[in-house]
């Protein structure tokens, strides 16, 4: 076992617990202009397994899964539209996304390679890290939006 994957399977659990049972309204809310959705939090939450892991083992992507890349930076990062359109985020697709993310990600994390350690991919946020790297920030990730979540979900005018 990696020294990531317990962080990892405890902060994308909580992410997935956070999110799990939530309607399409719920998971299409915007707290406010500019801001994520629930929705888009979870298939950026994906989108940025399926992106990292692709690149530690130099995968190309087609179809569902270049989609999903894409929100990993697209309408998060960068000033391109969100990947999913709100009718495209449902309880249905926001569970798929993140299991697909995750059926990538967590062999990886589990046990990587001394190749995919010492890779050099460009993260999301657009610095050249190595895999060790890489594989600390998918272990980190889920919790942040875990957080902005429960927040989003205290939040005045969040439906019910």
């Amino acid at each position: 076992m990696s020294d990531f994957l317990a962080a990892y399977q405890i902060s994308r659990t909580r992410f997935e617990d956070e999110v799990k049972g939530l309607t399409q309204e719920q998971l299409n809310w915007r707290m406010q202009p500019g801001s994520m959705t629930i929705g888009e939090a979870a298939m950026h939450v994906a989108g940025a397994e399926v992106n990292f892991t692709s690149q530690l083992l130099g995968s190309s992507l087609d179809g569902y899964a270049q989609r999903l890349k894409k929100a990993a930076t697209d309408g998060v990062v960068n000033d391109s539209t969100v990947p999913f359109s709100a009718e495209d985020v449902t309880p249905e697709a926001v569970a798929e996304a993140l299991a697909f993310g995750r059926a990538m990600a967590e062999p990886v994390i589990s046990a990587p390679s001394d190749e995919v350690r010492a890779a050099v991919i460009k993260s999301v946020l657009g610095p050249m890290i190595d895999g060790t790297g890489a594989i600390a920030r998918l272990a980190f990730h889920p919790a942040y939006h875990q957080g902005q979540v429960y927040l989003m979900k205290q939040s005045e005018g969040f439906p019910k």
